[in-house]
């Protein structure tokens, strides 16, 4: 049985060679993070395992793969770059994903992003590099109210780090939980009395716009809204409106519905935006534990022989 990761980055490459063990199965390091589908059916040829960063497996390529057998994502987003149930029903091929990883990465970027946003600090950045000098006012978030969409590992972080920070933490989560420090309740009293509303979620089927309009209308005036789960659990041109309209007072964002965030997107216009490139999960831990869970599947794929 052989693997190859389709897509590795240069540091990414680095920590798998790094981690991969004598006794593993071979995996060849294919080190372009650009390959399009188009190339996969060449690349995978003998090749039973793909690991995958952020590449596209339409189920008309994958179907020209005949050796492969299961798709290892680097991640919990997989249905943004394939479709895991037709993969498995027209070809064969079982796609694995990978969760915890990057919770407390994760979660430290929504907490820097919240503390961003609350004080403009992408306005004052851009505004003094090219000369200007704003002093605006902020919002105080010791004592306010945060509001978790989500509360698997990720969202148990932020409500520590909240928690730490002296704020009251209300959280919603699709099955019943318990948490210290933590008040559950539904979603439309957290959204109506958060002064700050952090995202969560999974993006599935069921998640898929699920902050829309009319969500996104019922939060409170002014508050926050932090998104570093997917950019498509959100109605993005409603949310780009409520910011406009000041509707939501300010906004830190690590993802969207179209990565990388087109030039001229309307969201790279608004002065209460804090944008990131999806860089979330993205330290030296979050990664070692990405590529080393990768390499557990494989050896597990390995020892079943499935």
């Amino acid at each position: 049985m052989r693997a190859a990761f389709v897509d590795a980055n240069a540091s990414l490459a680095e920590v798998m060679r790094r981690l991969h063990r004598p006794d593993d199965l071979p995996v060849a390091i294919h080190e372009d993070p650009d390959i399009t589908p188009e190339a996969l059916p060449a690349l995978l040829a003998g090749v039973q395992i793909a690991i995958d960063d952020h590449t596209h497996f339409p189920v008309d390529v994958v179907k020209r793969c005949p050796d492969l057998r299961h798709i290892v994502f680097l991640g919990t987003g997989a249905r943004s770059y394939m479709d895991p149930e037709a993969l498995e029903a027209e070809c064969g091929v079982k796609v694995h994903i990978i969760k915890g990883y990057g919770d407390t990465a994760v979660a430290e970027m929504a907490f820097a992003l919240m503390w961003g946003a609350a004080r403009g600090l992408g306005l004052m950045h851009h505004a003094i590099k090219g000369g200007g000098w704003p002093r605006t006012d902020g919002m105080q978030l010791t004592g306010k109210t945060v509001g978790i969409i989500g509360f698997g590992g990720i969202g148990a972080e932020m409500a520590r780090l909240c928690n730490g920070a002296g704020m009251k933490v209300l959280a919603w989560n699709r099955t019943p939980k318990s948490a210290p420090g933590v008040t559950f309740t539904d979603v439309d009293t957290l959204l109506a009395q958060s002064d700050v509303v952090s995202l969560h979620l999974l993006l599935n089927d069921e998640t898929r716009g699920f902050l829309n309009a009319e969500r996104l209308a019922r939060m409170k005036p002014g508050a926050l809204f932090v998104n570093t789960a997917r950019g498509a659990i959100v109605d993005e041109a409603a949310l780009t409106e409520a910011i406009r309209s000041g509707r939501i007072g300010a906004a830190g964002l690590d993802v969207f519905v179209e990565e990388p965030l087109p030039a001229g997107h309307p969201l790279t216009a608004l002065d209460n935006v804090v944008l990131a490139s999806h860089s979330a999960f993205r330290t030296p831990e979050a990664t070692d534990n990405l590529i080393e869970a990768s390499l557990v599947h494989c050896r597990r794929i390995l020892r079943d022989g499935a």
